[in-house]
C-alpha cells in the first residue's frame, strides 16, 4: 500500500492488489449490485442497501453495517466510466459532515490476471486518509477472496 502526502499536493491514498482473475471480472465485481453487496465493507462488515446506476452522471449508495450493528450509509455519483479500464466515482459518508473524495479504480489485464489499482483524494488530515487505508485495505482483500470464489483456479496473492 503507498499512502502520499505532502505540504504541496493534496493528501491520498493509493492502494493495489493482483487478483488472479480476468479483468472482465474484476470490473463486473465493482459495478453489479449483488457483487458489490458480497465484499463491500471492513472485514466482518456486512453491506446491504446496494443501490447503483453505473452510469456517468448515475448515482450509487450502500450501507455497511458493523459487526455491532452500526450502520454506515455512503455513496456518490460515477464521473467517468471505461469499461473493464476504469471507473471514477465520488464518495461521501452521507451520515457524517465529511467533505467528498474522488475515487478512481483502474484495471490492467497482467496475463490473464488483473492489476487493481485504486486512489482515492483528497483527505483533509492524514488520521482521515489512514483511517480509509485500513476500510479500504480490507474491502480489497474481501474482493480479492470474493473474486476467487467466482474464478475457481485461481491464487490469492
Amino acid at each position: 500500500m503507498q499512502q502520499t502526502a505532502g505540504a504541496a499536493e493534496p493528501i491520498g491514498l493509493a492502494i493495489e492488489r493482483l487478483i488472479d482473475a480476468p479483468v472482465a471480472l474484476v470490473f463486473k465485481l465493482w459495478t453489479a449490485p449483488e457483487h458489490l453487496a458480497r465484499w463491500l465493507g471492513p472485514k466482518d462488515f456486512t453491506a446491504h442497501a446496494v443501490h447503483m446506476d453505473v452510469r456517468p452522471g448515475g448515482a450509487w449508495s450502500a450501507v455497511i453495517r458493523s459487526p455491532d450493528g452500526e450502520d454506515y450509509p455512503m455513496g456518490g455519483i460515477y464521473r467517468e466510466i471505461a469499461e473493464n479500464r476504469r471507473l471514477v466515482f465520488t464518495f461521501r459518508w452521507t451520515a457524517e459532515d465529511e467533505p467528498e473524495t474522488l475515487v478512481t479504480v483502474t484495471f490492467e489485464d497482467v496475463a490473464g490476471k488483473t492489476r487493481l489499482t485504486f486512489t482515492q483524494t483528497p483527505f483533509e488530515t492524514v488520521q482521515s486518509r489512514d483511517s480509509h487505508a485500513e476500510g479500504w485495505g480490507e474491502c480489497l482483500d474481501r474482493l480479492v477472496a470474493y473474486a476467487l470464489q467466482q474464478h475457481p483456479g485461481g491464487e490469492e496473492r
